[in-house]
């Protein structure tokens, strides 16, 4: 069994056109059938999920009629952050209204049977007052979803980020990039398994040079997987075994680790890649040769 990103066209965290930008919304019924006919049995629900979107009742209707005509299942669902509804913002308001855009997500995710929901928390910033005042909005938000998300059993992971934005706008060359290790670590002191998880994102740990000790440390929190490669100048998203991570380690540390659902890749097809069709056939074949190293390790 795999599972496979619903927008696996280039997104918007590419920031390079206002194409891109249009990717990942709509009707997700040509990428749910090419998944599905490519032999991937699981999504990773990764539509919609930087901006505002909340989704009805008919969106989520329609969406459960496609997954069964095509016989997938969600595996877990990347959550929005969200724009002006950012769910750790400094404006109360917004935070807010963040938090009823996470228990959105949380809700389509029971719906259709996943565990968990994908969620980003950047690198605290490095001034301590400021520091002290965004882990407290955070903190605030985690405890407002603790008990929504443990009585529904959806976890929020949180994914291992590097600081985008100083690399992207400020100039900070990758491998002086702060990543946000520390403060998973800090979250899982305060907060419960049974709550709080991690998605590992191995491109993210690659950026600059390889951060999966972080992997290690956090272990015992795995609960989703965005498995791809790049060449660590940039977050590509690339079919896994084209560029030179660790693969073989990554394997055994998931193997080690409690999590036990479908190697989930999350690869976008971009200007290095093939045609659609080869496309989604490497996709399938690399993330079965990465399911079975795992296979051998348990």
């Amino acid at each position: 069994m795999l599972s496979m990103a619903t927008d696996y066209e280039p997104g918007i965290h590419d920031f390079k056109s206002m194409n891109d930008m249009l990717n990942g919304i709509g009707n997700p019924d040509r990428y749910l059938k090419a998944i599905a006919d490519y032999g991937f049995s699981h999504v990773h629900w990764c539509h919609h999920w930087s901006g505002d979107f909340m989704y009805g009742e008919s969106e989520m209707a329609h969406i459960g009629r496609l997954l069964d005509e095509y016989g997938l299942q969600v595996a877990d669902v990347h959550g929005s952050e969200g724009r002006e509804k950012f769910w750790y913002s400094p404006k109360e308001y917004a935070r807010v209204e963040g938090v009823k855009l996470v228990k959105n997500r949380v809700d389509f995710c029971a719906r259709f049977g996943g565990d968990a929901i994908v969620m980003h928390a950047y690198p605290l910033p490095t001034e301590p007052e400021m520091a002290a005042f965004v882990w407290g909005q955070l903190c605030k938000t985690l405890d407002a979803l603790e008990p929504y998300c443990v009585e529904r059993s959806v976890k929020i992971a949180i994914e291992n980020l590097i600081d985008f934005y100083s690399v992207r706008f400020d100039g900070v060359p990758m491998a002086e990039a702060r990543d946000n290790w520390p403060l998973l670590e800090r979250l899982f002191e305060r907060y419960s398994a049974e709550f709080l998880g991690l998605c590992y994102d191995s491109g993210h740990a690659h950026l600059g040079y390889d951060r999966m000790d972080g992997l290690e440390n956090c272990l015992d929190r795995l609960c989703v997987l965005h498995l791809h490669g790049n060449d660590g100048t940039d977050d590509q998203h690339r079919n896994m075994f084209v560029n030179a991570l660790d693969w073989d380690r990554m394997a055994q540390l998931i193997a080690r680790s409690p999590y036990n659902k479908p190697i989930s890749l999350e690869v976008y097809r971009g200007e290095l890649e093939d045609d659609e069709a080869s496309f989604l056939q490497t996709a399938f074949e690399t993330g079965n040769r990465f399911s079975e190293m795992v296979a051998s390790y348990r």
